[in-house]
């Protein structure tokens, strides 16, 4: 299947509040979207996780970022454009999204994919996604879509053809979490 073809496919099942698995510029994910509640109870059933562990929000960019976090600090977008690694910020206040998307302390985890199948998703979708590992909570993330359980594929609506054959890199995200005051804090290195 094309990139479009894929890309296009995907986005449709996201809309009709459908749970994907997908790759992402980490490893892969269990996806739908962020701003839908009966979806992200979804995928927090799939992955036996609990709703006060908040869940990461992919965005396409900047402006898109500004949609979903109250305050976005002039620092945070300076090392989004510098670095060059895959980053999760965590910001102090979310907004727009649904609920345990954020933590309980209204914080929200969000990273700019640099991938081109993410890219193009979050183009096409216009909404971001949930990104979380291909697991259930608590046990080894799979580096590869060979290693990810029949029980994760079984219960998701849909699951990209691309990148299948990819060995993802060996850890999730770097995480950071950017105060208002523009202190930085290494929350997963």
């Amino acid at each position: 299947m094309t990139l479009d073809k894929e890309v296009k496919k995907a986005a449709e099942v996201l809309s009709k509040g459908g749970i994907i698995l997908y790759p992402t510029d980490t490893v892969w994910g269990i996806g739908c979207d962020a701003t839908n509640p009966r979806a992200v109870s979804r995928v927090y059933k799939i992955k036996v996780r609990m709703p006060y562990k908040s869940l990461i929000i992919l965005v396409l960019n900047p402006e898109m970022l500004k949609q979903y976090v109250v305050n976005v600090p002039d620092i945070a977008l300076d090392i989004i454009n510098s670095i060059g690694e895959p980053l999760t910020i965590v910001y102090n206040k979310g907004r727009n999204v649904a609920k345990y998307v954020t933590a309980p302390d209204g914080t929200i985890a969000v990273r700019i994919p640099q991938n081109q199948f993410c890219q193009e998703l979050l183009k096409t979708f216009k909404k971001p996604l949930t990104s979380t590992s291909a697991n259930v909570s608590g046990y080894e993330t799979p580096l590869s879509y060979s290693k990810i359980s029949d029980d994760i594929k079984n219960s998701v609506d849909y699951i990209v053809e691309a990148n299948r054959n990819i060995i993802t890199r060996p850890r999730p995200s770097t995480v950071i979490r950017v105060k208002d005051n523009g202190e930085i804090e290494i929350v997963r290195n």
